[in-house]
């Protein structure tokens, strides 16, 4: 896929999180695309995420979502990696506390993991993939992290996820869910894989 004149209009994005696509049409705005999401095109059913890495998933989500509308689509697996927990949650970020867990659970299953872990040695990151793949099939596939730690109570009120808990070391004595969605797009390892995406496609 190119940013040419024949560059598709509509991509649907692969993913039932509102915040997500919204960030995504954001970061990607100047090209000028129209960013939807299963939900809005209806008929949508979730393909189980089965993949040992994040580009597995990812590529999963983004067949799925091509297959069924037939457009190009985007997806992203992302999620958060503890280096006193060995890189958990990793891909089980979104379900670590269950396979229904909400963000609150999720946020408080970590810090019970952390409850012993000294602040230095609470260093983690985020990490983000994204498989792009074009009307015609071309796949593009990038990757991004935002490095940082996680704090010991959850701060702020933008955001979703883990953002709350994570310390960006871009920004010292605020939380990912304290920053407005352009300075988060600025240092976000999703921003950062958007940013990717931006470069790889110009050329």
């Amino acid at each position: 896929m190119s940013l040419s004149s024949d560059a598709p209009t509509r991509v649907v994005v692969a993913t039932g999180n509102a915040h997500k696509v919204e960030e995504i049409a954001e970061a990607l705005a100047p090209f000028g695309w129209e960013f939807v999401s299963v939900a809005e095109l209806g008929g949508w059913e979730s393909p189980a995420e089965t993949g040992t890495t994040f580009e597995d998933n990812a590529r999963i989500k983004a067949l799925a979502a091509h297959e069924r509308f037939g457009i190009a689509a985007l997806a992203d697996d992302s999620g958060l990696e503890v280096d006193a927990l060995d890189g958990a949650p990793g891909v089980y970020s979104a379900r670590y506390a269950g396979e229904c867990a909400t963000d609150e659970l999720n946020n408080e299953r970590l810090l019970l993991a952390l409850q012993s872990v000294a602040p230095a040695k609470r260093t983690a990151r985020f990490r983000s993939v994204i498989v792009l793949i074009d009307a015609d099939g071309v796949e593009t596939v990038v990757s991004g992290t935002c490095e940082g730690r996680i704090g010991t109570v959850a701060r702020g009120e933008q955001g979703f996820g883990y953002d709350p808990l994570f310390l960006p070391d871009a920004t010292p004595g605020l939380s990912m869910a304290e920053l407005p969605m352009a300075r988060k797009n600025e240092i976000s390892h999703r921003g950062a894989a958007l940013e990717a995406l931006r470069t790889k496609l110009a050329r």
